[in-house]
């Protein structure tokens, strides 16, 4: 275990007078991150066609193999920067060449980042399959039902953002490549606390936003996209240096790079690329193993204290099951729960709420690696304080 005292102290000042159990919905910039991001900024600033030239060149080809390294691809043209998870799957599904008949699964509780792109294709003819979710997630035996000889693709989140249901990525990729589906996985929830091996997982696309799981900056993130599978893709979307000898602007050539670069979306956000990397590293000097077990047993706290209070917990608290987030039902009105937050808030404690699908509104907590049982223990007080009449109430 890393030392957690020496990590809040030294990197995420916000600590050491807030509770923030909010990584979900935006994590606090590292400090070693704000630094290069800084650093960077600067350069442009006063020197920019020089470093473009001298540096930042050098860099765009370093961060692609920093991220493969982070994924275990095989190669840096399996990566290609982009802004956000949407926009990295929403280029898939647009390359994929679909057929009449070829269908679409994923769960009934994906984030939108991961549904709308698949829904979108139904103008096209593609059928859209919702799988049910079982404790807040999907599993094969959940998934096979919806499964036939025209599933194209099966579309994932490594960690659900609601429930905090943690996906058997390695059953499921071993699943979708001996049916020849394509296993696109959604990771910005979990790519910085949970070790995600493509290979080992099996795993055919993968997209993320930097602002979650990878503590790095909004508008940043990164694609991969295994190299057999981007042979067999042809982007709609082409922008200048996605193609062969780009840099001769005038010779029209629309034959894509090679692997994951065919993706390439223009001038990239130079900071947020060495942001990224800079937060790859500490996750990396801390371990992902690491950062795993820890913020897993804060979950594990943080339910037993909410299930002892009386509160319905939606994220499934058995081993291999869950992650760094959980979710209870708050017992309370939107309004009231809105209220309550905005109290926590108050109290220097951030947490969000979020509505299932039925409206009904509930709390969510995430943690990151900087997080410690003192977090979990100051929540519950301010809690039990501000809400001490929810306890085992249902509406």
């Amino acid at each position: 275990m890393y030392d957690l005292a020496a990590l809040r102290e030294a990197e995420f000042p916000i600590t050491r007078d807030y509770v923030y159990l909010n990584y979900a919905s935006i994590a606090p910039l590292p400090e070693c991150t704000r630094r290069k991001m800084a650093w960077a900024l600067s350069r442009l600033a006063e020197q920019p066609i020089n470093f473009w030239i001298d540096e930042a060149n050098e860099m765009r080809a370093y961060f692609r193999k920093v991220v493969a390294d982070f994924l275990n691809a095989r190669s840096a043209d399996e990566v290609v920067p982009v802004p956000t998870t949407a926009t990295g799957i929403n280029l898939v599904a647009q390359a994929i060449p679909w057929q009449v008949g070829d269908n679409v699964v994923f769960c009934e509780v994906e984030f939108p980042a991961n549904a709308y792109p698949w829904l979108n294709l139904r103008r096209d003819g593609v059928e859209v399959r919702l799988a049910t979710a079982v404790s807040g997630g999907l599993s094969l035996a959940t998934l096979e039902p919806f499964i036939d000889h025209h599933t194209r693709v099966l579309a994932v989140s490594a960690l659900q953002f609601f429930s905090g249901h943690r996906t058997d990525l390695a059953t499921l990729g071993q699943f979708c490549r001996e049916h020849n589906i394509l296993f696109v996985v959604d990771a910005i929830q979990a790519i910085g606390h949970i070790p995600i091996d493509v290979q080992a997982m099996q795993i055919d696309v993968l997209a993320t936003g930097g602002q979650k799981s990878l503590m790095a900056a909004p508008g940043n993130g990164f694609l991969y996209v295994r190299q057999e599978v981007a042979a067999g893709l042809h982007s709609r979307f082409i922008a200048a240096n996605a193609v062969r000898d780009y840099e001769h602007w005038l010779h029209y050539d629309l034959t894509p790079l090679p692997g994951a670069q065919r993706f390439t979306l223009g001038t990239p956000n130079l900071s947020g690329m060495y942001g990224i990397i800079e937060s790859i590293k500490l996750i990396e000097k801390l371990g992902r193993a690491a950062i795993d077990q820890h913020t897993s047993q804060l979950t594990a706290e943080i339910g037993r204290l909410l299930q002892q209070a009386g509160y319905d917990i939606i994220t499934p608290l058995q081993p291999g099951k869950y992650g760094p987030i959980l979710t209870f039902r708050t017992n309370q009105t939107p309004k009231e729960t809105d209220a309550l937050v905005q109290a926590l808030r108050e109290h220097k404690i951030s947490v969000v709420k979020h509505l299932n699908a039925a409206g009904e509104p509930h709390i969510r907590i995430s943690f990151h690696c900087y997080n410690t049982m003192e977090d979990v223990a100051r929540f519950m007080h301010v809690w039990r304080k501000l809400a001490p009449s929810t306890s085992g109430r249902q509406k």
